[in-house]
Order: C-alpha cells, then sequence, then structure tokens
C-alpha cells in the first residue's frame, strides 16, 4: 500500500525534486501540491495548486503526511496547519531563528515531527562518526567548509550547522570563526567556518582536522538534489507509523 504525501513549494528546486521521486516510487503517491504562487501550475503532470488552500485540502485529500522545503515562516505556517490536523510533518528548511525552531518542535507535542538540514544518508553518517573522529584527536585543529549554489540565502549552511553542533559536543571547541582576515591568529577553542556560494553547486561539505604533523579530511558532495528528495520522502514514509514528537534522520536511516 502506498502513502499518499502532500508537498510544499512545490515549484521550487526541491519541490519539484520530491514530486519527481514521489512519481516514481512504488510505496508513495502525491495527495496533492501547494506554492505560495497564485498562477496554476503542473510539474511532472502534476498540478501545483494555491498555498492558501493548503488547510482545506488537508481535510479533503487527508495526506499520510506533507514534506516541506520552503522559508522559515512559510514552514511554520504549514507545520501549525498539519498541528491542527493531525498529519505528520517532514521538513528540509533551514535559516530558523532560536525562537523559529522552538515553535517548530512545539508543533511536535501534537503530531510526528521531523526536521533535518540534509536528507543525504552519507551527511547523516558524518554527523554520526565526526563526533567520535574528535574525541580520538585531541587538541586537532578543525576546519569547516561548505559549498552551495549562489541562490542559497543562509550561511553557513543548515548541514554546516550540524556538524558544527557536533563536533562543539564532542571537543573543548568554544567559537565559531567565519573566515579569517587581517592579522588573526588561530587561537585555542577555535572552528574556523567558511562558506562558499557559486555557481549551482548542489552541496559540498568539507571537514579538516589537523595537528601532530598529519591531516584528516572528511568530504561530502551530493552530485544533485534527487538525494535529498529521496531521504526526506523515505522520512515521510517512515514518519507515517510514528507517535507525536519530534524526530532526527538519523532514526530513519538507523532501520
Amino acid at each position: 500500500m502506498s502513502d499518499a504525501i502532500a508537498v510544499t513549494g512545490a515549484t521550487g528546486r526541491m519541490g519539484r525534486e520530491v514530486l519527481s521521486v514521489l512519481t516514481e516510487r512504488d510505496d508513495s503517491t502525491v495527495a496533492f501540491a501547494v506554492n505560495r504562487d497564485a498562477e496554476a501550475e503542473h510539474v511532472d503532470g502534476i498540478a501545483i495548486e494555491p498555498a492558501g488552500r493548503f488547510g482545506p485540502l488537508l481535510g479533503e485529500r487527508e495526506p499520510a503526511a506533507v514534506i516541506d522545503f520552503t522559508g522559515p515562516e512559510a514552514t511554520l505556517e504549514y507545520a501549525a496547519g498539519c498541528a491542527d490536523a493531525g498529519v505528520p510533518f517532514v521538513t528540509g528548511t533551514t535559516g530558523f531563528t532560536d525562537e523559529q525552531r522552538t515553535a517548530l518542535e512545539e508543533h511536535a507535542e501534537a503530531i510526528p515531527l521531523l526536521h533535518a538540514p540534509n536528507f543525504a544518508r552519507g551527511v547523516q553518517t558524518m554527523v554520526d562518526v565526526i563526533g567520535e573522529i574528535v574525541r580520538g584527536l585531541p587538541g586537532y585543529d578543525v576546519e569547516l567548509v561548505e559549498t552551495h549554489h549562489n541562490g542559497k540565502r543562509d550561511a553557513p549552511s543548515g548541514t554546516a550547522n550540524r556538524l558544527l553542533e557536533a563536533i562543539e559536543t564532542a571537543g573543548t571547541f568554544t567559537e565559531r570563526v567565519p573566515g579569517r582576515e587581517g592579522d588573526q591568529p588561530r587561537e585555542a577553542g577555535e572552528i574556523g567556518v567558511h562558506a562558499l556560494r557559486a555557481g549551482d553547486v548542489t552541496g559540498a561539505h568539507e571537514i579538516i582536522i589537523a595537528g601532530n604533523h598529519e591531516e584528516l579530511r572528511l568530504t561530502h558532495r551530493a552530485e544533485n538534489r534527487g538525494v535529498f528528495a529521496a531521504g526526506a520522502v523515505d522520512a515521510a514514509t517512515w514518519l507515517v507509523d510514528q507517535p507525536p514528537g519530534s524526530y532526527d534522520f538519523s532514526a530513519v536511516i538507523g532501520e
């Protein structure tokens, strides 16, 4: 039996990819797709409906879950609608303020909610192992470089922030230094963070760990957005069977 999944931001980069994945898989179908543009449009033969109809469509189509890749304000609105309707919610939106992230997580009291800055299985594995590596190399310097297309708004990326959180939890790092300029010798406890925006790069993250006359590099590059879309659909079909609560993508790939 396939799950009918609703998609927001349907004409955006990720929305289109998610619709493409949903139409190709046997375990999922498209319940409906919405976008904030007022003009009607079709993506992969699927009619795109106005975002203003999101609430009524939840009641009419009864999707098993909603997948969202939009912006912080829109995501909070969609999440609130899902909480009211009792529909599981998956989002890959990044760029939340602390207050917005708290508001998003509050909806997990009513519905199963999964927020991940990256739905690539390789990235999640990178997040899972980086703490162990940092603990095994105390005193080594750490730098992080992330590259995305020239239209990405938030910097550092949500994925970079998740990696940085894992590094900080495992080590003794106390300050993130965004790039370096002028007379700025490295201080103890720093992590250098470098955000590059160029062309149509889908996404690349590299962690450099150096010390004791040796250097370790961990790199992940996404070849296309389809890997993120497939992961989001995996998350949605998994979330359908979960009770209300806040979930991480690591739980999905763990199974």
